[in-house]
């Protein structure tokens, strides 16, 4: 049986711009960790994409796999496309190549020009061959990078696109400091998806899955956190990086260690006992 895989960037105007992308001259070593590389999207280049979702910058997982928006936060947001009624035909991008490194980083950066109009490239490049019906951005920075984009010559003429701001996926683990905490986040985050939902399910043109809009409850469930799909990551990656959300961790002693050292475990259950 074919394995499929994601067949990467081999067309114009991707195999452009993966060929023009910023470095360290761009983005500052003090405030991204652009020693482990650029990471450019996840999903559909090839014109089929209908939902375009921004996320912010990569983290460790994203790192290793190539693709953006694969661990925790991946897997929530396949679960809100799910609801959405999209199984494929979508394609992530992030508002920064590299990871943030530090505090403020982000912020410090949302409107450095020469950031903003080669992400602005990759919009251009979606939308222009893409029959995007709506667009999705997490977190506050993808916010900022999406009215950057509207504020563009090239997209002014999108504004009308309809659009939703929602709460980034791990914002309840990066904003509680106990279990209690974090049950109330998530359930006030699920409360913001619901609503984005409710806006965007009925200016969806040709869902790959149509039906009814079913909401989330309270807390995500087993069926929220859908394994991400093997033709959203190059070939070969063993199925468990699609499928556990703890592989991979940053480790070090020291602060400049931690930096520089990913620690990756095969999970649980995959090898015998």
């Amino acid at each position: 049986m074919a394995i499929p895989f994601d067949r990467g960037y081999y067309k114009p105007p991707f195999v452009k711009l993966v060929s023009e992308y910023p470095g360290d001259d761009i983005y500052p070593v003090a405030d991204f960790r652009v020693e482990w590389g650029p990471v450019f999207h996840r999903g559909r280049l090839d014109g089929s994409a209908r939902v375009l979702i921004i996320g912010q910058d990569p983290a460790q997982h994203e790192a290793i796999v190539r693709r953006v928006l694969v661990g925790t936060a991946g897997k929530r947001a396949q679960g809100f496309l799910k609801r959405l009624g999209f199984t494929r035909n979508y394609v992530f991008i992030n508002t920064f190549l590299y990871s943030v490194y530090g505090q403020g980083g982000g912020n410090r950066h949302i409107e450095n020009t020469a950031i903003t109009a080669y992400r602005n490239r990759w919009i251009k490049a979606i939308l222009d061959r893409s029959p995007i019906d709506a667009v999705v951005a997490f977190g506050g920075l993808a916010n900022m990078a999406w009215r950057g984009w509207l504020t563009s010559s090239a997209g002014a003429s999108t504004g009308s696109l309809p659009f939703q701001h929602l709460t980034h996926p791990t914002w309840p683990e990066s904003s509680a400091r106990s279990r209690a905490e974090r049950e109330v986040a998530v359930e006030k985050l699920l409360k913001n998806w619901n609503d984005g939902l409710q806006a965007l399910k009925p200016v969806i043109q040709n869902p790959d899955v149509p039906g009814e809009l079913e909401l989330y409850g309270t807390a995500f469930g087993p069926d929220d956190l859908p394994d991400i799909p093997p033709d959203d990551l190059p070939p070969g990656l063993p199925a468990w990086m699609r499928t556990e959300e703890g592989w991979a961790d940053r480790k070090g002693e020291t602060v400049l260690e931690k930096r520089r050292t990913i620690v990756m475990r095969v999970p649980k259950g995959v090898l015998p006992p």
